[in-house]
């Protein structure tokens, strides 16, 4: 038996221990305090400029699961207008495909997570709701210009300065 070995064990605990009892807390009081979660994050919503969409329906026809409900019409000067557009997020499995294939970058992913309700109904979200407007940030992902207009994320690890 090896007995210069004992007590090894305790002193690694132990020096792993003193190595994190002298940094930066990492605990935030959620409700009051958020963090900033990464650039190209796909949170679970999806952001709509009515500006930029031109009703041709790549995004429905794109989506895995079938849950973007696009009607369109011809408006004034032959023009395509979106008269109802739907968006069923509980069915949604927010794998971006549909915001890849816009042609016309009108659709981004959005950076909540607070989406949680009681009700299924209210995860339905029409035009109205899906509208770029304030309260509503889309995120980096697949946008590289949006990505250089947000915040730094405050999350524990930022890849270039190693630890937060």
């Amino acid at each position: 038996m090896k007995f210069e070995r004992y007590g090894l064990g305790i002193a690694k605990g132990l020096m792993v221990t003193l190595k994190h009892l002298f940094r930066r807390p990492i605990t935030v009081q959620y409700p009051e305090e958020r963090l900033v979660v990464s650039r190209r994050f796909r949170g679970n919503e999806l952001v709509w400029d009515p500006g930029r969409c031109t009703g041709c329906g790549t995004c429905a026809k794109s989506c895995p699961q079938g849950e973007i409900e696009l009607v369109t019409s011809r408006g004034e000067g032959g023009d395509w207008v979106v008269e109802r557009l739907e968006i069923d997020l509980g069915h949604c499995m927010f794998c971006g495909l549909c915001v890849e294939s816009c042609p016309f970058d009108a659709l981004f992913m959005g950076m909540a997570y607070e989406r949680s309700t009681y009700r299924r109904g209210e995860l339905i979200l029409d035009k109205e709701a899906l509208s770029l407007g304030p309260g509503r940030q889309p995120s980096g992902y697949f946008r590289p210009e949006v990505e250089a207009q947000l915040p730094r994320q405050t999350l524990l690890v930022d890849r270039k300065e190693g630890y937060i």
